[in-house]
């Protein structure tokens, strides 16, 4: 594993060194988002490595080398409001200072006395090139200041959309077209280029006496710049971490009228932190990011989606690309999530899709005059009268139909029993024949051949696949009774801790349960009022004698050990691999998670989004030969 884990690192090291030379020097082969995944996956492999602190290097050959004379390292990013909360409530800055991440390239202007003596790129962010000549034709380039100054100006060369489209439409976009001009040993194009600013440092005893390099906060440095006649980048105070999410939406919706490219926010605290700024990347400060994965849309409607007792709020959207998909919906997850960012119907809104199927509305960004209250249900269609939790809406009616039917299809579903859609079992629903689990062991080939006009053959296959499941795991047991928010995952945590076998679970009380390790009061309480809810339902369905619970293992070889599969495996499907380590008294879960043994793959060096989670919580990469080693079957 070390080995792999070895080369894999490798293989990132060299791929954002090649990627970051061609970003700063010449054509990109891959997205930013595309560069970012790559940066991630090295993160989460080997967070100390040195290509994570290394500023990617400009060059240009012919151009004296000069040394800067303030910081001009990389930021640390967030590419959602989830990582950059987490990063706020680490800073907890008392106000944030957010300004436009300009999409160009960085320039450090150098004064002497007030006037301009030199103007060098990033290079390798602590030497680069002096490109004076050309910088001194770009617009907002101040070659004298208003006042004596010895120091450093930092701004981002940029060219304008306008200039792009009517000059240089040849080149892919306007950073690629500055970064070329900017290098041009004739100075020819130089004079299309602009400078915006953002930063400003004093040297040390000359410029003020001041430790904070001569001003005494942010906001005074970027009022400074105005005042000497630099034009700025533009710049918002927010005194909340929320306000910079909210603000960000709306910059979201303006990017395509702005004059210029930016590709994110720059945040950071309005104090001088110099100690801070030494750092190759300063923890204080981040890049708020865009993403390809997030658009802005406008919520049309809202649909109520019914699985079981619930209603689930979906969005439905103006069309919006993607992630390369053309989106029309999106998840609303409930009405805490509505109320709570003020929507309604007419919203603008930030729409993501960060793996899910269904995307989901994000954030708000405006609310037009004339937009509309959303309207929710009140009422269910077996007539008794919606409860509105915040977290949920639904149903509580235990007689409700709609709850009876989901549980007939959450059954099949956690068997995985293939062939009994959901049409055939609805139709069996609704006709009053099939109304409990027990009531699906019932059925005869010929019996429902003819009632749903399917055929003997394909009524007797459906039966097989049903029957062939005899003996099932107490997870799959309780989790295919559809007990709201009790998964497999639940019920294996509460099996480790010594509740193993129903019988044990009904005699627990919320108390005992409670202590389990994830499980907390509420989820013990649900277990608890679910089992006695489900009594009868659960013996009638024993007492076929179609149904088994397993039971575990004991002393098996993969006894105490976890597992979850992901992709195709060559030996046998994945359910069976499952079935077999619940067998030999491990543990099946469905999805990575902290204290998971292992995942396994047959393609162990992939850049797949569960091998990265993996790698960043330590579990253990296998493929499936070893899988069996493990198993006593290779």
């Amino acid at each position: 594993m070390a080995s792999k884990k070895g080369g894999r690192v490798a293989e990132l090291e060299r791929l954002i060194v090649h990627h970051q030379e061609l970003y700063y020097n010449r054509q990109p082969e891959i997205s930013d988002a595309e560069f970012d995944e790559l940066w991630d996956e090295l993160s989460s492999l080997d967070p100390d490595n040195p290509v994570l602190g290394a500023v990617g290097p400009d060059s240009a050959d012919g151009w004296p080398k000069e040394r800067h004379l303030m910081p001009m390292g990389s930021q640390e990013k967030a590419s959602n409001p989830e990582e950059f909360l987490a990063w706020a409530a680490k800073v907890a800055h008392p106000e944030y200072l957010v300004q436009y991440k300009l999409d160009g390239a960085s320039l450090e202007l150098q004064y002497s006395g007030g006037l301009l003596s030199r103007a060098v790129t990033r290079g390798d962010g602590e030497i680069g090139d002096d490109i004076t000549p050309n910088a001194s034709r770009m617009r907002g380039v101040v070659g004298r200041l208003k006042a004596p100054f010895d120091g450093a100006v930092r701004g981002e060369v940029v060219m304008t959309r306008e200039i792009h489209r009517t000059k240089y439409a040849d080149k892919a976009n306007c950073r690629n077209a500055a970064n070329g001009l900017m290098k041009r040993k004739d100075g020819v194009g130089s004079e299309d280029l602009r400078v915006i600013c953002y930063d400003a440092r004093a040297l040390p005893d000359r410029g003020s006496r001041d430790p904070r390099s001569g001003f005494a906060d942010e906001l005074y440095k970027l009022s400074w710049l105005e005042t000497m006649g630099f034009e700025t980048v533009p710049m918002r105070l927010c005194t909340s971490a929320g306000e910079v999410v909210g603000y960000r939406a709306r910059i979201m919706a303006e990017r395509p009228s702005m004059p210029y490219d930016i590709d994110g926010l720059v945040v950071k605290g309005r104090e001088i932190d110099l100690a801070d700024m030494e750092r190759a990347r300063p923890e204080k400060q981040i890049a708020f990011k865009f993403s390809l994965e997030e658009a802005v849309s406008t919520l049309r409607e809202v649909e109520w989606s019914e699985s079981g007792a619930n209603f689930t709020p979906i969005g439905i959207i103006d069309p919006v690309r993607l992630a390369g998909t053309t989106v029309q919906r999106a998840n609303l997850v409930n009405t805490n999530i509505v109320k709570g960012m003020g929507l309604r119907l007419g919203s603008r809104v930030v729409i993501t899709k960060r793996g899910e199927i269904i995307p989901k509305i994000e954030s708000l960004v405006d609310n037009p005059e004339d937009a509309a209250e959303i309207p929710v249900p009140s009422t269910c269609s077996c007539g008794a009268g919606l409860v509105d939790e915040g977290t949920r809406l639904y149903c509580p009616n235990p007689e409700c139909p709609k709850k009876s039917l989901h549980r007939l299809e959450k059954w099949l579903s956690v068997l995985d029993i293939r062939a009994f859609g959901v049409g055939i079992i609805g139709k069996l629903h609704a006709s009053g024949r099939v109304k409990s689990i027990a009531d699906l062991y019932s059925l005869e080939a010929g019996e429902l051949a003819e009632y749903d006009r399917m055929g003997e053959l394909l009524a007797r296959k459906i039966l097989r696949n049903l029957l062939v499941r005899n003996e099932v795991s107490l997870s799959e047991f309780i989790a295919g009774f559809d007990i709201e928010g009790i998964g497999e995952l639940i019920t294996q945590k509460a099996a480790l801790a010594g509740f193993d076998s129903l019988e044990k679970l009904r005699a627990a009380g919320p108390e005992e349960l409670a202590l389990v390790d994830g499980l907390a009061e509420i989820t013990a309480r649900t277990i608890v009022d679910g089992l006695a809810a489900l009594a009868g339902e659960m013996d009638a369905l024993l007492a076929t004698g179609a149904v088994r619970i397993r039971v575990p293992a004991a002393g098996g070889p993969l006894a105490g050990k976890s597992f979850c599969f992901t992709g195709e495996l060559k030996t046998m499907k994945r359910p069976e691999a499952e079935a077999l380590v619940k067998s030999l008294g491990g543990t099946a879960k469905p999805s990575v998670t902290k204290g998971l043994g292992y995942l396994v793959t047959n393609d162990p060096l992939s850049g797949s989004d569960k091998n990265k989670k993996a790698a960043s919580y330590g579990v253990a990469v296998i493929g499936e030969d070893e899988f069996l080693r493990l198993a006593g079957r290779a």
